[in-house]
């Protein structure tokens, strides 16, 4: 058999394996065996080993544990097609996709040339959240929008939610950070006839060297960016080596953004991280305006990692409404429409309600 997918099984039962958010083991849906991670690997290798050794002594006697061979093809527009280890159904995917689910029988797989070489992770954050716990977070999310479409909040719409372990470059620097400020005193006095004020300008500069460590920057041109910085932070703490195992049960993309394209948006947070600090060393001034900086990076290093997100991509009245939950801290962002009938009746309504009293308390004067 090649090694194109790697699928859990559960040893017990034989059915498919994936990572509990809630435990932080492997945990079968069926039997509801649960196993820490090491023994899943133990068993999975010991499983692929076997299943190849029979393949290349090309027995003819059928065995329940025999899978079709997966296969992989390629096309000129970047998709990808697989066959399910499991079923034998063909699972299409886009290029960056790294992890996934068979549609047919819920197998879960991983595509092992997705996370081999230069796309292989260095560190993972499993998820901690549960999708019990995403979909009641973004109920409540829902909770008191009196506006917000009846078929936009349904129970199928919820159970939508998607947990995706998305690309993140981590990027160490030190930056010597040298910033120049405009600030202004002002004074304020009067006689009989005028008020008077003085303002007093100078120059203010302030030079550091700061250490930044695990910078944050998602490298999927699939994930919006201005929403994998509104879930942060993340707790570093929770950083793994990175194992196959923690992406069964959940999607995973590769990066398709790689770390020298993140260089900008790095400097740019870093930029004002270091104008954040500084400036708050510049106090007793009315006005503070930055005039020039510079910056310089020096020491850096990337390592490359999967960070988990609860996600909800849908289309309403055809446009595009996102939310996105961090999948360790379930902090959670999103957008949502408005239903625009239900807006106009209750201001039309509110608006008549107010004329009629305002011609009520006008008859009673």
């Amino acid at each position: 058999m090649d090694n194109i997918t790697t699928s859990y099984k559960c040893p017990c039962c034989d059915a498919a394996l994936p990572f509990s958010a809630e435990t932080g083991n492997m945990k079968c849906e069926y039997c509801d065996s649960e196993l820490d991670m090491e023994a899943v690997r133990e068993y999975n290798e010991d499983r692929i080993n076997s299943e190849s050794a029979r393949a290349e002594a090309k027995t003819d006697i059928p065995s329940y544990s025999d899978m079709p061979e997966s296969k992989e093809m390629w096309d000129e527009d970047n998709i990808n097609v697989y066959s399910c280890p499991f079923c034998g159904a063909e699972i299409v995917t886009d290029e960056t996709t790294a992890a996934s689910k068979c549609p047919y029988c819920d197998n879960n797989m991983v595509f092992n040339a997705k996370l081999s070489g230069a796309f292989k992770p260095d560190v993972v954050i499993p998820f901690k959240v549960t999708k019990e716990a995403a979909e009641a977070a973004l109920k409540s999310f829902y909770e008191g929008k009196f506006f917000l479409p009846k078929s936009f909040k349904s129970e199928n719409r919820i159970s939508e939610i998607k947990g995706v372990y998305v690309p993140f470059w981590i990027y160490d620097c030190d930056v010597d950070a040298d910033f120049c400020y405009d600030a202004t005193k002002s004074h304020t006095w009067s006689d009989s006839r005028y008020i008077y004020t003085k303002t007093d300008h100078y120059t203010v500069k302030r030079r550091a060297n700061i250490r930044f460590e695990k910078i944050p920057a998602d490298g999927s041109s699939k994930a919006d960016d201005s929403y994998m910085e509104a879930i942060e932070p993340y707790d570093y703490n929770a950083l793994v080596p990175f194992d196959k195992a923690y992406l069964s049960g959940f999607l995973a993309d590769k990066y398709d953004i790689d770390s020298a394209e993140m260089k900008p948006r790095i400097e740019e947070r870093t930029g004002a991280s270091a104008d954040s600090y500084l400036r708050s060393t510049v106090t007793g001034y009315d006005t503070v305006m930055e005039k020039s900086r510079t910056l310089k990076h020096d020491n850096t290093t990337v390592k490359y990692g999967l960070f988990p997100v609860w996600m909800l991509n849908t289309t309403y009245n055809g446009k595009m409404y996102q939310f996105a939950m961090n999948g360790q801290t379930g902090k959670m962002v999103g957008n949502m429409p408005c239903d625009k009938a239900k807006y106009w009746g209750t201001f039309v309504v509110t608006a008549a309600a107010a004329m009629l009293i305002a011609v009520l308390i006008g008859g009673v004067l």
